[in-house]
C-alpha cells in the first residue's frame, strides 16, 4: 500500500508527542482535491491545541497544520474550480503537517504565479486575520489610532502592516527587543512586558486608542480597556498570554477571556468584539475567500511583505513548536518541502 509521511499529535504534552507517522494514500472522494503539500505554517494555536483546549481541533490523534500552500495532485468527482497542477492555499485549521492533504475543493484558493510560498502562507491565516479585523471589524478611517498587541507575533505584525496601509497612527506593545521591528512597519513601540500596556499607552495618548487589538488576553484585557477611549472598540483575538508561570494554558483560558473582553469592556463604556478566523470561516467561508485574493494582490504588488522567522524542513514540525514555546519569535515559522 503506498504511504504518505505526516506529523501527528499523538496525546497532550511538549514538543515530544509529535510522532512522524505513515499514512494510506487514498483516492480523493466526490468534490474533494489531493493537494501536494509545499508549505505549512506553524503557530501559537498548536500549542494550544496540544497543550490546552481549541474548539476547532478534533479528537487526538491528528495531524496538525493550519495553513497550507500545495499543488493539486489528484481530484475526486465533480470537480470543476481547479484541475491538476494547480497551485492553491487552503485555511486548514488540521492536516497540514504532511506531505498530503485531503480538502474540500471549493476550499482552495488558487495562488498568482511568482509569490513565495512562505509568504503566501502568511497571508491565509495571520494577514488574513488581521484583514478581516480592521476592514470587516473596526473598518479603521485615515488618522485614527490603534492598539496591537502581541505586536511582533504573526497577527501583529501583519496588523501593523496592514493599519500603515490605512494610515491608522498604531501603537505596538512588544517588548523591549522587538520595539526596532515595530518602528520598521511604522508603529510606534510601547513597552509590554517591563510595564503595564497601558500605563505606556496612555503616557503617549492620553485620551486613549479608537481600537485595541488584543493577541493575548487574561490580565492583558483589563489593560487594553483601560488603554482604549470611551466609546472605542476593544478586539479580542487571542489568548496566547493566559499561561501559568510554565507557559501552559491556563484552564478555561478562552472562554474567560472571550467573557473579559465582552463584558468588561461594555462594563466600561466601551464596545467589544470577539473575533475568530475559524469561527467565522465555518459560518461562511466566503468572506475568506473574497480577501485571500486581496492579500495576495497586495503582496505582488509589493505592498506588504510577511516576516518569515524561520524556514524548516516540512516535518520539522516538533522543532518549530520547540521554537514557538522557547520565546523570542518575530514573524512567522514555514514548514517548506525540501
Amino acid at each position: 500500500m503506498a504511504t504518505y509521511r505526516a506529523v501527528m499529535l499523538t496525546r497532550k504534552g511538549g514538543p515530544e508527542v509529535l510522532e512522524t507517522v505513515e499514512l494510506p494514500i487514498r483516492e480523493p472522494g466526490p468534490g474533494e482535491a489531493r493537494v501536494r503539500v509545499l508549505a505549512c505554517g506553524a503557530g501559537g494555536t498548536d500549542i494550544l491545541m496540544r497543550r490546552g483546549y481549541y474548539p476547532f481541533g478534533p479528537k487526538i490523534p491528528f495531524v496538525q497544520g493550519y495553513d497550507v500552500v500545495g499543488e493539486v495532485d489528484a481530484l475526486g468527482p465533480d470537480v470543476t474550480n481547479v484541475k491538476v497542477g494547480d497551485k492553491v492555499a487552503a485555511l486548514t485549521v488540521h492536516g497540514g503537517f504532511a506531505e498530503l492533504l485531503y480538502r474540500g475543493a471549493d476550499e482552495l484558493v488558487p495562488v498568482p504565479p511568482g509569490l513565495d510560498d512562505a509568504e503566501v502562507v502568511a497571508l491565509i491565516l495571520n494577514y488574513a486575520t488581521a484583514y478581516q479585523m480592521v476592514h470587516r471589524v473596526a473598518k479603521q478611517a485615515p488618522g485614527e489610532t490603534a492598539l496591537v498587541t502581541g505586536a511582533n507575533g504573526g497577527v501583529g505584525l501583519a496588523l501593523l502592516e496592514l493599519l500603515q496601509l490605512e494610515r491608522v497612527i498604531t501603537y505596538g506593545a512588544a517588548g523591549k527587543r522587538s520595539h526596532d521591528v515595530v518602528r520598521a512597519l511604522g508603529g510606534i513601540p510601547i513597552e509590554s512586558r517591563a510595564a503595564a500596556i497601558d500605563d505606556g499607552l496612555l503616557a503617549a495618548l492620553p485620551a486613549g486608542v479608537d481600537v485595541a487589538y488584543d493577541a493575548l488576553g487574561g490580565k492583558y484585557v483589563g489593560q487594553c480597556i483601560r488603554a482604549t477611549r470611551r466609546g472605542g472598540l476593544v478586539i479580542g483575538y487571542g489568548f496566547s498570554g493566559a499561561v501559568d508561570r510554565e507557559g501552559n494554558p491556563l484552564p478555561l483560558a478562552a472562554p474567560r477571556t472571550v467573557a473579559r473582553v465582552m463584558v468588561g469592556a461594555r462594563l466600561r463604556g466601551r464596545r467589544a468584539a470577539w473575533y475568530g478566523i475559524t469561527m467565522r470561516y465555518r459560518k461562511d467561508k466566503r468572506s475568506f475567500l473574497e480577501d485571500l485574493p486581496k492579500l495576495m494582490a497586495l503582496l505582488a504588488a509589493h505592498k506588504i511583505k510577511p516576516k518569515i522567522a524561520a524556514r524548516l524542513p516540512l516535518l520539522e514540525a516538533r522543532r518549530a513548536n520547540e521554537m514557538l514555546e522557547a520565546g523570542g519569535v518575530d514573524g512567522k515559522i514555514v514548514l517548506l518541502r525540501e
